[in-house]
C-alpha cells in the first residue's frame, strides 16, 4: 500500500513538472512586454529626434546653399497714364528683368557658439536615452505586475473552487447526519448559507481573473498563458545602504537630470556669448538681363563674393533677458537633479521596508495556514464525535480558507515589492535581467546623424535611409 501511494506522487510530481516546464515564465512575459510595447516605440521615436537635434546643430558649422529665380516689372513713373477697362496701363514704359542667381552663405567664425550648440544638444541626447532606460524600467515592472496579479486571481479562483467543493461535501454530511437527528436543521441552512457564500465568491473570483488578463494584455501585449511560479531572488541587496548607493549612481532618472544640468550648463555659455559678433562669408553667382522700350535685354552673369563682420548693438534688453533665462533654467535644473536624487534615496527606503515587511508577512502566514489545518482537522474530528457543531466546522473551514488567501497575497506582494526595489535602484532594465532580447541599439541611429548627412548626396545619407526603413519609417 505504502508503495502504491509512493509510486502515485511521483506520477503527480511529474504531472506538475512537465506542466511547469510548457508553462509561461515571468522571463517570457517580460521578453513579451519589452518587444511589444508601443510605449518604448514612443520613447525611442523621442530619441530619435533628440539625435536629430544634434544634426540641426551641425549644420550650422557648415555652408548654406541657395538658389532663386526671380521677374521684376517696373515702370517709369513720369510717363502718362492711359486709362483702359482693364486698369491704369503704361505704354512703352515697362522694363522687365529676370534673374537667375546661387547664393552661398558661411559662418566664419562666431566665438564657438555653434560648437557649443553641437555639445549642447549631444548632453541632450545622453538625457534622452536615460529617459528611455527609465521608460524601460516602467515597462518591464508593469509586467511583473501583470504577471503576479494573474497568478494571484488564478490562486483565488482554485481557492475558491475547492472551497465550494468542500462546503458541499461538508452539506451533503450534514444532510446525512441531519437525516440521522444527530444535528437540527439549522446546522444544514448554515452549511447552506456558508456554501452560497462561496459560491459567489468563486463568481467573484473568475471576474478578477478576466480583468488581470485584460490588465496583462495591456501590460504585455497578449493574454497570459498558463503561468509558471516566478523565479527565486537572485541578486538581492545585502544592506539598504549598499541600494541606495546603487540607485544613485544608476538610477536613470538621476542620470538623466545630470545630463539636463551638463547641457544647459553649454546654454549658458551660449547665451553670454550672444552680445559677441560674427564673421561671415558671403557669395552669390548668377544671370540677370533687363527688358525695356530703350533696350532688348540681354543676359548677363553677375557674381560677388564678401565679408559680413557685425554684432548686436541694441536689441531692447532681448540678449540680457535670454541670458538671464537660461541661468534660471539652470538653476531649476540643478535644483531639480537634488530633489529627484532625494526621491529616488526615498524610494528606495520605502522598497526596501516594503520588501522586509512582505518576507516577514509571508512567513507569518505559513505559519497560520499549518496552525488552520491542524486547527480545522480537529474540529471536524471533534465534530463526527458530537463535541462540535457544524457551525464550528464551517468556522474552522473560513479560518483555514483565510489563512490560504492571506498566503496567496503575501506572495504576490513579495514579488511586486521585490520588483520595485529593483526599479528603485535603476536595475529593472532587460540588460540587467539578461532578458534574450534584441536590445534597441541607441547608437545605430546616432551615428548616422550626428554629422547631418544628406539621404541623397552621401553614403551615411544612403545608410541612414536604411536604418529608417528598418524602423518601418
Amino acid at each position: 500500500m505504502v508503495r502504491k501511494i509512493k509510486t502515485t506522487l511521483w506520477a503527480c510530481a511529474a504531472i506538475v513538472a512537465a506542466a511547469g516546464a510548457s508553462a509561461e515564465t515571468l522571463t517570457d512575459t517580460l521578453v513579451s512586454a519589452y518587444n511589444n510595447s508601443n510605449l518604448l516605440e514612443q520613447s525611442r521615436a523621442v530619441l530619435r529626434a533628440s539625435d536629430e537635434d544634434v544634426a540641426i546643430a551641425v549644420s550650422a558649422l557648415r555652408p548654406i546653399f541657395a538658389y532663386s529665380a526671380s521677374r521684376a516689372y517696373s515702370w517709369d513713373l513720369d510717363t502718362d497714364v492711359i486709362q483702359t477697362t482693364t486698369g491704369p496701363q503704361r505704354e512703352d514704359d515697362t522694363s522687365i528683368t529676370n534673374t537667375l542667381e546661387l547664393t552661398a552663405q558661411m559662418s566664419l567664425y562666431e566665438f564657438g557658439r555653434n560648437r557649443l550648440g553641437v555639445e549642447a544638444a549631444k548632453e541632450a541626447v545622453l538625457a534622452a536615452r536615460q529617459a528611455l532606460l527609465a521608460q524601460e524600467q516602467d515597462v518591464l515592472f508593469a509586467a511583473v505586475q501583470a504577471y503576479t496579479q494573474v497568478r494571484q486571481a488564478q490562486a483565488f479562483v482554485d481557492l475558491r473552487r475547492n472551497n465550494v467543493r468542500v462546503l458541499e461535501e461538508e452539506l451533503r454530511a450534514a444532510n446525512d447526519r441531519f437525516d440521522v437527528g444527530e444535528v437540527t436543521r439549522t446546522d444544514v441552512a448554515q452549511a447552506e448559507a456558508y456554501l452560497a457564500e462561496a459560491q459567489a465568491s468563486l463568481v467573484a473570483a473568475n471576474g478578477d481573473l478576466e480583468i488581470a488578463r485584460e490588465a496583462f494584455r495591456l501590460a504585455v501585449g497578449r493574454y497570459p498563458g498558463d503561468l509558471a511560479p516566478p523565479p527565486s531572488f537572485s541578486s538581492r541587496p545585502s544592506s539598504l545602504e549598499t541600494a541606495r548607493d546603487v540607485a544613485v549612481r544608476t538610477h536613470p532618472s538621476i542620470r538623466q537630470q545630470q545630463f539636463l544640468v551638463s547641457a544647459q550648463e553649454v546654454n549658458v555659455d551660449i547665451a553670454q556669448r550672444q552680445v559677441l559678433p560674427s564673421l561671415r562669408a558671403t557669395g552669390s553667382a548668377g544671370y540677370s538681363d533687363s527688358v525695356s522700350s530703350s533696350n532688348d535685354g540681354s543676359l548677363e552673369p553677375v557674381a560677388s563674393l564678401g565679408i559680413e563682420f557685425g554684432g548686436p548693438i541694441y536689441q531692447g534688453g532681448q540678449i540680457n533677458a535670454l541670458y538671464r533665462r537660461a541661468v534660471t533654467v539652470l538653476e531649476q535644473n540643478r535644483a531639480s537633479l537634488l530633489q529627484t536624487t532625494l526621491n529616488v534615496q526615498e524610494r528606495v527606503g520605502y522598497a526596501w521596508a516594503n520588501f522586509q515587511v512582505a518576507i516577514a508577512s509571508l512567513e507569518a502566514t505559513e505559519r497560520q495556514i499549518e496552525a488552520s489545518q491542524v486547527a480545522f482537522e480537529g474540529t471536524r474530528e471533534e465534530a463526527t464525535l458530537g463535541a462540535r457543531t457544524t457551525l464550528d466546522v464551517l468556522n474552522a473551514e473560513q479560518d483555514l480558507l483565510d489563512a490560504r488567501g492571506s498566503r496567496i497575497e503575501a506572495l504576490t506582494v513579495e514579488q511586486d515589492a521585490y520588483y520595485f526595489l529593483l526599479s528603485t535602484m535603476g536595475q529593472l532594465t532587460a540588460k540587467d535581467l539578461g532578458l534574450d532580447v534584441v536590445a534597441y541599439d541607441e547608437n545605430a541611429y546616432y551615428d548616422n546623424v550626428r554629422a547631418a548627412p544628406s539621404v541623397f548626396t552621401s553614403e551615411q545619407g544612403v545608410k541612414l535611409d536604411k536604418v529608417l526603413r528598418a524602423l518601418g519609417k
